[in-house]
């Protein structure tokens, strides 16, 4: 993977290998970048993890191109009168 910068502070990330993938992470502690496949291999370390940590703990779910992102959340209100005014 090519060397990137951070798009919020602009110092370039720092690469790092978890496993077998390649995560960029900003030294700042802006955030990381990784590659789908590179997802796709820490979501699978993952489901093994699970699988062998016993009952209390649940793999995560697959990744595929058929998925659509969940509804954004709706505003919660503090109390029923709120409701009356939206």
């Amino acid at each position: 993977m090519e060397s990137i910068t951070c798009p919020q502070c602009g110092v370039e990330m720092d690469e790092r290998s978890l496993g077998q993938a390649t995560v960029s992470q900003c030294p700042e502690g802006h955030g990381v970048f990784l590659a789908r496949a590179d997802l796709g291999l820490l979501i699978e370390a993952e489901t093994d993890w699970h699988r062998n940590a016993g009952q209390h703990t649940a793999p995560m779910p697959r990744i595929t191109a058929d998925m659509t992102a969940p509804p954004s959340a709706s505003k919660v209100s503090r109390a029923w009168v709120e409701t009356l005014f939206n």
